[in-house]
């Protein structure tokens, strides 16, 4: 049986679970406790769990194994996800800012066609989205924990024009205003 060859470089593992979600493997770290016949090596996976039409996840596992901390990981992304709102099903409807810890992070809405212009774990994040369009920029930290936990940050903080207008109480014309050609168009009727 032969392999497709998939997506998202640099090491990134994906994978789909059924037809509803993509998981991505962010980061795996080896970690050693001293006892005293030795070392004991556990595994700690990252992973980012999304289904591409909005909703997004991210979790943390730590197991003896490496596939038993991926599940575990994967698990726990699955049971926190959030829905962040897309414009036009391809980018965000405003930019963004997020922290967590020593990590900051600019999340800017895009046109069409610019791609993801984001890197490591924030890519991940944006793929399992299912954004197309979209600048990011990490500052203050490279660690994937904190640079996955100020993205979830920004994207919290996402709102679309209906969620403005309902929180303001008025309607989303009323938000943008009428248009020039819709008011001629009254006017001449």
């Amino acid at each position: 049986m032969a392999r497709e060859p998939k997506e998202g470089g640099r090491g990134g593992r994906e994978r789909e679970q059924g037809d509803e979600f993509v998981d991505k493997l962010v980061t795996i770290n080896r970690v050693a406790k001293v006892v005293k016949g030795g070392r004991r090596f556990a595994f700690a996976a990252l992973v980012v769990v999304g289904d591409q039409k909005g909703r997004v996840g991210y979790g943390a596992g730590k197991a003896r194994e490496v596939p038993e901390a991926i599940r575990k990981a994967t698990e726990r992304a699955r049971r926190h996800m959030i829905r962040v709102p897309m414009k036009e099903g391809r980018t965000l409807h405003h930019d963004a800012f997020g922290h967590f810890g020593a990590g900051k992070v600019t999340i800017r809405a895009a046109d069409a066609g610019t791609g993801i212009i984001a890197g490591g774990p924030m890519r991940a994040v944006f793929e399992s989205l299912g954004i197309s369009d979209v600048v990011a920029k990490s500052t203050g930290t490279r660690n994937p924990h904190n640079m996955i936990k100020a993205t979830f940050d920004a994207l919290e903080r996402v709102a679309s024009p209906r969620q403005v207008a309902a929180r303001r109480g008025k309607k989303t014309f009323e938000l943008f205003g009428r248009r020039e050609g819709s008011e001629t168009e009254a006017a001449n009727v």
